[in-house]
C-alpha cells in the first residue's frame, strides 16, 4: 500500500434566481488523507504518535491481535469438527478492533457488525461469550463485562442507524461518551449507512464510523461495489469528516480512531474512517472464497498482514525476540483451551427459550405455541 491523497474538486456554476437566497458555496474542495506510519516491511514513514513511543503499549497492541488470531484458529477448528455453528472470522483484519478497542473509554459503546472480537476483547467481553453466540446460545451476547455495549450484528448494516440512536441519547444528556461503529465495506452500498451518516452530520453527533475495508462483500469485490475513488469521500456528503488509513498498520489505526474519538468527546461531530485492509480468510466457515479469487491475489495480501508488520518493528527495535513470541503464544493457547471448556461444559438452552426474550408478556398466539413445543421437544 502507498501512501495517497485523493483530493476531489465540486464546482457549482448553476444560473441562480436574482432572489434566490443560499449560503452554500459555489465552488467547494475537499481532501481525503491516508495515514501510514509502518509501511510493509515494519519501516517507518512519518513520525510515530506519543504511544507508539512506549514498546509496552506496542506489545500490549500486538497481544490483542496474536489473541485474537489464535482464537480464530481454534474457533475454525470447532466448526470444522461440529462443535460450533458458522463463525466469521477476523484473519488478516485484527488491528482494525485492537485498534478500536484499545481507544475507547469504558463508558463509550461499542457497535460492531461480526469480525469484532479483538475489540470485543479489549473491553472485557470473554472468548467464550462469542464462542456460545456462535454455538447458537444467545446467552453468549449477554456479556460479562461492557453490557452497554451492543451484541454481535449479522444483517449488514441495520446497526448503523443503530448506532446514530445511542450517540443521538449520549448527546441529549449531556454525557461525555462517545458511539463506536465498525462496518464493512459492503455496508456502505446500504441506504442504512447512507441515512445513518447524514443524521450524524446534521446532529453533529458524538460517533465513529470505522469502516473495515476488507476488499470483499461476501464475493463481491470492492471494485464493483462503488465508482468512488474512496468509501471515505462518502462522508463528503454528510458534512462530516472523512479519512483514509492503513488498516494493516495497527499503529495508524489506533491513532486515527483515538484523534476522532476525542474529537467527538469534544462535542466536534462524527467521523468516517475507511481501514484499507484484506480479507485472508474465507467469508464464513460456510463460503469457499477459492470461487472467486485466485491463491495469487491472497498470497500477495499476506505481505502486508498486520501481525508480521508490527512483531518485526518490534524485532527491529529489540523489543521483541523469539522467546517472547513462544511465551505468549503458550499462554494465549492456555487461554483459549479454558474458553473452549467453559463454551463445550455449558447446558444447552432449552428449545423454549426462543420465545422467552422478545416480549415482556408473551402474546396468547405464542404461548400456546410455546407450549406446544414444550410438550413434544425436550
Amino acid at each position: 500500500m502507498t501512501k495517497q491523497t485523493v483530493k476531489i474538486e465540486h464546482n457549482r456554476d448553476t444560473p441562480h434566481s436574482a432572489n434566490m437566497r443560499t449560503t452554500a458555496p459555489f465552488s467547494a474542495k475537499f481532501n481525503i488523507s491516508f495515514i501510514q506510519f509502518l509501511d510493509p516491511e515494519a519501516r517507518v514513514v512519518r513520525p510515530l504518535p506519543g504511544f507508539a513511543s512506549q514498546p509496552e503499549k506496542l506489545i500490549e497492541l500486538y497481544s490483542a491481535m496474536l489473541k485474537t488470531r489464535l482464537f480464530d484458529t481454534k474457533a475454525i477448528s470447532l466448526q470444522r469438527r461440529g462443535q460450533l455453528g458458522t463463525y466469521a472470522s477476523s484473519m488478516g483484519q485484527e488491528a482494525i478492533g485492537t485498534a478500536a478497542g484499545s481507544a475507547m473509554q469504558p463508558e463509550d459503546v461499542l457497535v460492531p457488525a461480526y469480525r469484532e472480537y479483538a475489540a470485543q476483547f479489549l473491553r472485557g467481553v470473554r472468548m467464550q461469550d462469542i464462542l456460545l453466540y456462535w454455538g447458537g446460545n444467545e446467552t453468549g451476547m449477554n456479556f460479562a463485562a461492557a453490557k452497554h455495549d451492543f451484541p454481535i450484528c449479522i444483517p449488514i448494516a441495520s446497526q448503523i442507524p443503530q448506532a446514530v440512536g445511542v450517540a443521538y441519547a449520549m448527546q441529549y444528556r449531556k454525557e461525555k461518551r462517545v458511539t463506536l461503529c465498525i462496518l464493512g465495506d459492503g455496508a456502505t452500498s446500504k441506504g442504512d449507512f447512507y441515512e445513518a451518516i447524514n443524521a450524524a452530520g446534521i446532529w453533529n453527533l458524538p460517533l465513529v464510523f470505522l469502516i473495515n475495508n476488507n476488499q470483499w462483500a461476501i464475493s463481491l469485490p470492492r471494485t464493483a461495489q462503488s465508482h468512488a475513488e474512496t468509501l471515505a469521500q462518502k462522508a463528503i456528503a454528510a458534512g462530516i469528516e472523512g479519512q483514509q488509513v492503513d488498516g494493516n498498520d495497527v499503529i495508524a489505526v489506533r491513532y486515527c480512531v483515538q484523534k476522532a474519538l476525542d474529537k467527538a468527546r469534544r462535542g466536534k461531530g462524527s467521523t468516517l474512517i475507511e481501514a484499507l485492509t484484506y480479507r485472508l480468510c474465507d467469508h464464513t466457515t460456510a463460503d469457499d472464497a477459492s470461487r472467486y479469487r485466485g491463491n495469487d491475489e491472497i498470497e500477495e495480501h499476506w505481505r502486508y498482514e498486520p501481525l508480521i508488520r508490527l512483531r518485526k518493528y518490534l524485532e527491529q527495535n529489540k523489543c521483541w525476540t523469539e522467546a517472547d513470541e513462544k511465551t505468549l503464544v503458550k499462554t494465549i493457547g492456555a487461554e483459549v483451551e479454558n474458553a473452549v471448556k467453559d463454551y463445550l461444559a455449558t447446558p444447552t438452552q432449552p428449545t423454549t427459550s426462543m420465545f422467552d426474550y422478545l416480549y415482556e408478556t408473551l402474546p396468547d398466539a405464542l404461548s400456546s405455541q410455546r407450549e406446544s413445543v414444550k410438550r413434544r421437544i425436550p
